[in-house]
């Protein structure tokens, strides 16, 4: 049987979708250490100088992460269809595709560089830390991708595991070498840069090895697509690309307002509060990318059955990790911000006061991810897109024009938690008017099942009349 054909309870959904949780939280810690490393090495203007390139990292990633998620998708799908060779050829396509874009965007990004910088603000005393860092992330770029890509896909076959075990390996590796580059070698920021990029060409390998062997669901076969294929896959994709270039887009602004208001120190103090942001999101992201296969293959089967039960844990599992994400949230404000404030209180002042305020958001945000990311998983790109479009981009501008004029510092910390309650209103509206043409109601739920039973008595009067 295969490995998305199975039962779905709560349990099943929630041992299913744990590696891609571990994952994610995996990845965040260790991109949360890099942080560390450069607070403690180099101080708050090397964290403001991260943060300015942040807008352009996050989106080459979006690329990644547009094909990964809406090809596997398509992928699952047409698995759940029983168009297995179909499937790999559409995987293998998607794959060379990204890698010939991935080089289009370096030599762009590498071509004009200093005026990119220039438009992101990176002011004087932050120029060359952000240089440093965005000239070492942009020449692996199609490293990172190809990382990126492959390990999405691993969860797609069902072997979550392997993910995992390539999360770690890197993970463990990029902070021996943090150490190393930014320690003894003294290489500064481009050593942080270095050991994140370095660290990504041993998981990358042996995805290379997972999907170059046919004993995986999903492997590397001779390439066939279309046009089509690829346009569908972008716009299936579209919302987890709107997410990173919205990622971007606001962390643009923050900045903008934060030197405004607070200076350097507010940059710091942000880019404190998204590392943290990461880690407590990191775990929905998790979940919402493990089931996506479930949810996909299912909707190929027509199984609204599964798809109610999925549905149904699945909003259980997300309240619970927002209560969670906000609870761990305010007791670990004070030593996370202390490991990265390296004694400046300043900074730490800052950076705990709008920590307070900014995590409220994480009682929220959950919700509009997993929607956002069951819209992917059942190929509607336009309603996942405007989920997370509303949540990063357009409340968050929304907010962001208003608050800050009415309470000044506080207004801006409360930028994000104003957009994710305004998010959630149409997300509720999203899943409410969706859940019969996609079979996640209970009441689809129900006439399934009277089908299955009823189709089931046929079969057995039959073998009783033959017998």
């Amino acid at each position: 049987m295969h490995t998305l054909a199975r039962n779905i309870t709560l349990g099943s959904l929630v041992r299913f979708s744990l590696p891609t949780v571990f994952m994610m939280i995996f990845t965040s810690l260790y991109t949360i250490i890099d942080g560390i490393f450069i607070s403690n090495f180099i101080g708050q203007d090397g964290l403001s100088g991260l943060n300015i390139v942040f807008p352009v990292v996050s989106i080459t990633m979006g690329l990644a992460i547009m094909f990964a998620t809406g090809g596997s998708a398509i992928v699952a799908k047409k698995m759940g269809e029983g168009k297995k060779e179909e499937a790999n050829q559409c995987f293998t396509f998607l794959f060379i595709i990204l890698m010939i874009l991935g080089a289009l965007v370096t030599a762009g990004i590498l071509t004009f560089i200093n005026p990119i910088l220039s438009f992101l603000g990176a002011v004087d005393t932050l120029y060359f830390y952000s240089y440093d860092y965005l000239f070492t992330i942009i020449i692996f770029l199609m490293l990172t991708l190809a990382k990126i890509f492959l390990e999405f896909f691993l969860v797609t076959a069902g072997k979550a595991n392997l993910a995992l075990i390539n999360s770690i390996i890197g993970g463990i590796t990029n902070i021996i070498l943090d150490y190393v580059f930014m320690g003894p070698l003294n290489m500064g920021i481009a050593g942080a840069a270095y050991a994140t990029e370095i660290a990504m060409i041993i998981p990358v390998m042996l995805s290379f090895i997972y999907f170059s062997s046919k004993k995986l669901t999903i492997y590397f076969a001779k390439p066939k697509g279309s046009i089509k294929l690829l346009l569908l896959s972008c716009a299936n994709g579209s919302s987890e690309m709107i997410t990173q270039i919205s990622s971007g887009i606001s962390t643009y602004l923050f900045n903008i307002y934060m030197l405004q208001y607070i200076g350097t120190t507010g940059v710091a103090a942000l880019t404190i509060i998204m590392y943290t942001q990461f880690l407590f999101i990191s775990m929905m992201l998790g979940f919402s990318s493990g089931i996506s296969p479930l949810v996909s293959f299912n909707y190929g089967q027509k199984n609204s059955l599964k798809l109610h039960k999925i549905v149904k844990y699945s909003l259980m599992i997300t309240g619970a990790f927002s209560i969670l994400s906000f609870t761990l949230s305010q007791a670990l404000a004070s030593p996370i911000t202390a490991f990265f404030s390296n004694g400046s209180t300043d900074l730490y002042n800052t950076t705990i006061y709008g920590f307070r305020i900014f995590s409220f958001a994480f009682l929220i945000c959950h919700f509009n991810i997993f929607s956002s990311g069951l819209f992917t998983a059942f190929s509607n790109g336009l309603i996942s897109a405007l989920v997370s479009s509303f949540r990063s981009l357009i409340f968050f501008i929304l907010w962001i024009l208003i608050l800050p004029l009415l309470l000044n510092i506080t207004g801006i910390w409360l930028v994000v938690p104003f957009a994710e309650v305004t998010t959630l209103i149409f997300t509720i509206f999203f899943l409410f008017i969706y859940r019969n043409k996609y079979g996640y109601s209970k009441k689809q739920s129900i006439l399934f099942e009277k089908q299955q039973s009823a189709t089931k008595t046929v079969s057995e009067n039959t073998l009783q009349t033959e017998a």
